[in-house]
């Protein structure tokens, strides 16, 4: 059930990271959208355990995937523009 949670999880904070951040050049499609939602979550996690925020065993939350998610859509709007 984690896993499939983590999915859902992923898309609705990918589906707002995308709603949020500006700009034209987006990844879309439901996997994407998804993949860029769990990626969030995870440079979350790593951050927040990182700057302390989260023992080593916690995840991130729903706010916090989200803000992983805008990051890596930011990282993505700069990387499509160089190219």
């Amino acid at each position: 059930m984690g896993i499939l949670w983590a999915i859902i999880i992923g898309f609705f904070a990918g589906l707002i990271a995308k709603w949020i951040t500006p700009g034209d050049n987006k990844p879309s499609g439901f996997i994407l959208t998804t993949v860029l939602g769990i990626v969030g979550s995870v440079v979350a996690t790593w951050l927040g355990q990182a700057i302390g925020w989260y023992s080593p065993g916690d995840g991130a939350g729903f706010i916090a995937s989200i803000v992983g998610a805008v990051i890596i859509l930011l990282a993505w709007s700069q990387i499509a523009r160089r190219a």
